[in-house]
């Protein structure tokens, strides 16, 4: 497989290229691509130097498939271009996640909706990927009717200069500022832009997005995001109503045989989720499973994630992964 990673030099990109050598994907050759101001920087995967390269550069090699983690504006312009010469596109952003002519995949969740013909593929928003990775065993034996969403989301999922505002501010240093406020020691209940509705962009993001990768829009989604100083992951607390009622020993079993989810859930000696257990793993950790005890046919729970990995890159290679074992990818067409 010839790979290419547009977007290396960044928090994601970099993820990218750890995952792929971690996982050992099949890679015959690897182009490694950022903006101008990159081009000619060298970096290092599995022990070799690699120099990156120009997206024109890329586009012109055809590589069978492109992760892309470059920002909104750069895959609309971009991917197409890629698609053109038949190069598979995986992208993180925002840019294709709610066309209805692309695909929006989460492995565990609906990879089996993918063809040969699927020539730019969606990542889906980190918070949503690890949310129906835990729904969908649920949506299967249960029917769900209506999800509730609070989240507590890293400073990582803003990039750099986020995590260096609160390095920053945890070492007494003035510097550049991600947000308007200040991080640590505080919650910010915003993350992205505010909309007409008085939800945020995020907040949309996962109701729309959760739909769309659930294959079922009669499920009703309300949601809150809220950035906190953290650098591990993503927490979710989610309160799931269901069409059927469950026994919750059913559901602590149901979730643990499904795949890419941990239980832990024994509170009995102090286990449970959090970031700091996440951090650096592929897996989506759940626990605190709980019946709402106002409501009917109800269940709380917590759910936690590393968000670069399996909220971002680990989602992508891994989509990347399933391209190859059935074999939907390597169709190179004439640009």
């Amino acid at each position: 497989m010839k790979i290419a990673v547009v977007g290396a030099t960044g928090l994601v990109g970099t993820k990218m290229l750890q995952i792929l050598e971690e996982r050992n994907f099949p890679i015959t050759e690897l182009l490694l691509v950022a903006s101008e101001k990159s081009v000619g920087k060298e970096i290092t995967f599995k022990g070799k130097a690699i120099k990156v390269i120009s997206v024109e550069d890329a586009i012109k090699q055809k590589a069978d498939i492109a992760l892309f983690s470059a920002g909104g504006s750069t895959s609309l312009a971009q991917a197409p271009l890629f698609a053109a010469a038949g190069t598979t596109v995986i992208d993180n952003s925002s840019a294709w996640r709610m066309d209805p002519t692309k695909k929006l995949i989460v492995p565990e969740v609906n990879a089996d909706v993918l063809t040969l013909e699927d020539k730019i593929i969606a990542n889906p928003n980190c918070s949503t990927i690890q949310m129906v990775v835990a729904l969908k065993p649920l949506h299967d034996r249960y029917k769900i009717k209506r999800v509730v969403v609070s989240t507590y989301q890293s400073v990582t999922g803003t990039g750099v200069k986020a995590v260096e505002q609160l390095m920053n501010e945890r070492a007494g240093i003035d510097g550049p500022m991600a947000y308007p406020y200040k991080i640590d020691l505080n919650v910010l209940p915003q993350i992205d832009v505010f909309t007409e509705n008085g939800y945020t962009k995020e907040e949309m993001k996962m109701v729309k997005e959760t739909n769309k990768i659930m294959g079922d829009d009669s499920i009703r989604v309300t949601a809150t995001t809220v950035r906190i100083p953290v650098m591990g992951g993503h927490s979710e607390s989610v309160n799931i109503e269901f069409v059927n009622d469950f026994d919750v020993e059913d559901v602590k079993a149901l979730l643990a045989k499904s795949p890419g989810i941990i239980v832990t859930d024994d509170t009995a000696n102090l286990k449970y989720p959090m970031p700091l257990d996440a951090h650096d793993k592929d897996e989506v950790f759940v626990g605190r499973i709980r019946r709402d005890e106002s409501q009917d046919n109800t269940l709380n729970c917590w759910i936690v994630s590393d968000n670069l990995r399996k909220g971002a890159a680990t989602n992508a290679v891994q989509i990347a992964e399933y391209l190859v074992a059935n074999h939907l990818v390597g169709q190179a067409v004439e640009a």
